[in-house]
């Protein structure tokens, strides 16, 4: 059974965990991590390689060799930042079902900044956020073909760790 979390709720929970200052930090420089300390979420820039994403990642299950690749695109009715973190994908042109089956997590990526405030993800060029929120992601990794070699299943909230240079 799924709980539904209200605003409220999910602002007290995300300023639990004392995320960094993300002032001076942009976006495709930002370092996450989650309160377990069992990933780390790494935003890098996108430059010119891609017109269809807007923001790339890796995120690495610590203590192990895992290291997912991550990117996000606008879609839908208004856009949204819309996730995917994918494990081992083909490359070059994928079908749709070859993409699925290396998917490990998608959905819509939301960003709070240090008062609490939802909002969509940040572009690339911006200040970035103070705390990551990709729903379900827990639940995502218990269900992937990587569960087992990671054993900690992450909240769904990324506290801002740093900022690559």
């Amino acid at each position: 059974m799924m709980r539904r979390l209200f605003p409220a709720t999910v602002a007290v929970l995300l300023s639990a965990f004392g995320p960094a200052d993300a002032a001076g930090c942009l976006q495709e420089q930002a370092i996450y991590v989650d309160p377990d300390g069992a990933y780390e979420l790494r935003f890098e820039p996108v430059g010119s390689a891609s017109a269809a994403t807007s923001n790339h990642f890796k995120l690495a299950v610590l203590k192990t060799d895992l290291l997912l690749d991550g990117v996000v695109m606008e879609a839908g009715d208004p856009p949204r930042p819309a996730g995917m973190i994918m494990n081992n994908c083909p490359e070059g042109d994928n079908t749709g079902a070859e993409i699925a089956a290396c998917t490990i997590w998608e959905g819509v990526v939301y960003a709070a900044d240090a008062s609490g405030k939802i909002g969509l993800l940040p572009p690339e060029g911006t200040e970035a956020a103070t705390q990551i929120l990709l729903p379900d992601l827990g639940p995502a990794i218990r269900s992937s073909a990587i569960w087992g070699k990671a054993t900690v299943a992450p909240f769904d909230v990324l506290s801002l760790k740093g900022c690559k240079p």
